[in-house]
């Protein structure tokens, strides 16, 4: 393939070999767009037919037809027209993790506003009531989702949430008694195992493809924020993307992500994000809208034999720290430029990578001790985990009607974001990351990159305040706002 999506492939990942294909929607990248079906209201069915849920059976002897037969009626077809809006310079600023971590997120392409786009991917029920997993970029900017079942029902999507950093999505459509996949165990595959892959490769509904779990734990492939991918040679292709990866056992292992390609094509080289992952970002978002992270607030590097000879240091496990951010849960415990963490809440510190892993997945207030190595001496300190900043609240469809500010995406606002938007690095407010076209705010004005300070004069100082005050608004109340834009304070006026 030598058309445009090779020639980005090949510059985007020009320090990979070969290149990462990420498994966008084919209509996407390819032209191969595939029509909805409109539904005549949103989240109905468009047909009548139920089919009872049914949880797979576990596989026995030849059993991968059986495993197959149960899975494929829950790996739905999910086709997207979309209106994608621009997050001003929200999309040229650097993620605030990548300065305290080191790992930038996922990039994205310029794309004008406002420009319509479609596209086809899979999905996986994971509940009876409609619950769909799918990635971030099979829905990312649409403005309309059709689910199609394989036994030809189509329902009208509903975005519950996403998280770009694992490229992870939540859909729901109104149903009952769905045909569904069970979770599985991630943490138990091994390499050599035998695995199936469900989707919907270009187009092509229900495929079923075999292969084996080929690695475990694959990190710093320059696809998503946070990495931990299980690595197949189970054939996946552009369409596949929020499939199922499943076990012999029916049950779910992994969402299939992305394919590592010299061609944009299966070459034996396939990622999906294990449900050790999945599952605490779908319950996030299920609960919450968004998906909070532990944070810890330090710039961290991978050591090497030259780093641990400097550091008096015995090995190169561990991760060293670079930075300290300024009021982070990391300074207020004491670490400090140059400690090496080589433990985590009595757990070893590989490296840089499993650190991160550790942090994100630990829960907000949670109090852990920290092993550190400190010229040449090991000592134990004792670190709050903080919430991770910038945790992105993303406005469903169906929030849409709770209030009149549910069509803005917010993210908090920390002192290094308020001065890189030219503000104290004191201001305290939330940050507007993408606006809902069709919203009453989008009409009065609000634009992403403006910094909401007060909501009718309470202040705001956080995604937390911001949700609770927009929470108790009435449907039929003006709204006074107090933003910051571009460094000048202005007043603006919401009517509903």
């Amino acid at each position: 393939m030598n058309g445009p999506l090779s020639r980005y492939l090949a510059s985007r990942f020009s320090g990979l070999i070969p290149a990462i294909a990420v498994l966008v929607a084919v209509g996407f990248l390819v032209g191969e767009y595939m029509p909805a079906s409109h539904a005549s209201n949103g989240g109905s069915p468009l047909t009548a037919a139920t089919v009872q849920a049914s949880p797979p059976a576990p596989a026995s002897g030849n059993g991968f037809a059986q495993t197959a037969k149960a899975i494929t009626p829950a790996v739905v077809n999910i086709t997207a027209t979309a209106t994608r809006v621009s997050r001003g310079h929200d999309r040229d600023r650097r993620d605030p993790m990548e300065e305290f971590f080191g790992f930038p997120g996922r990039p994205h392409g310029p794309v004008p506003p406002g420009e319509p786009r479609g596209g086809v991917g899979s999905g996986v029920i994971v509940s009876p009531d409609g619950y769909i997993v799918t990635n971030n970029h099979v829905v990312e900017g649409a403005g309309e989702l059709a689910v199609t079942l394989p036994d030809k029902r189509e329902f009208l999507g509903k975005v519950v949430g996403t998280d770009p950093k694992t490229d992870l999505a939540v859909i729901k459509v109104d149903g009952r008694d769905l045909p569904f996949v069970p979770w599985g165990d991630s943490s138990k595959l091994q390499v050599g195992e035998y695995v199936l892959a469900v989707g919907n490769p270009f187009g092509l509904n229900s495929t079923v493809t075999l292969g084996i779990v080929s690695g475990l734990g694959r990190g710093r492939m320059g696809i998503t924020q946070y990495e931990d991918f299980i690595q197949t040679d189970a054939a996946i292709n552009p369409g596949n993307s929020g499939g199922a990866l499943v076990n012999q056992a029916g049950e779910l292992v992994g969402i299939n992500t992305a394919i590592l390609s010299q061609t944009g094509g299966y070459q034996g080289v396939g990622f999906a994000v294990p449900v050790s992952m999945v599952k605490p970002v779908y319950e996030s978002l299920v609960a919450t809208g968004k998906v909070v992270r532990g944070y810890l607030g330090v710039g961290i590097q991978d050591l090497n034999q030259d780093l641990a000879k400097s550091f008096d240091l015995k090995d190169v496990k561990g991760a060293l720290v670079s930075n300290v951010a300024e009021d982070s849960p990391a300074e207020q415990a004491g670490l400090k430029p140059g400690d090496v963490i080589v433990g985590f809440q009595g757990a070893p510190v590989e490296d840089a990578i499993a650190l991160q892993r550790q942090v994100t997945r630990t829960s907000v207030g949670t109090k852990v001790p920290v092993h550190v190595m400190r010229n040449g001496k090991s000592l134990t300190l004792a670190v709050t985990i903080g919430e991770q900043p910038g945790a992105v609240r993303v406005a469903s469809a169906e929030q849409a009607t709770d209030h009149a500010l549910a069509g803005l995406a917010v993210q908090g606002l920390d002192p290094k974001t308020a001065r890189d938007l030219g503000l104290s690095g004191k201001t305290q407010g939330v940050l507007v990351v993408e606006v809902d076209p069709d919203s009453v705010v989008a009409r009065a004005g609000i634009a992403p990159g403006d910094v909401i300070r007060e909501i009718n004069k309470q202040p705001v100082k956080s995604v937390q305040e911001f949700e609770k005050i927009a929470a108790g608004l009435k449907k039929d109340q003006q709204i006074l706002l107090l933003v910051n834009r571009h460094g000048a304070a202005l007043f603006i006026s919401v009517k509903v």
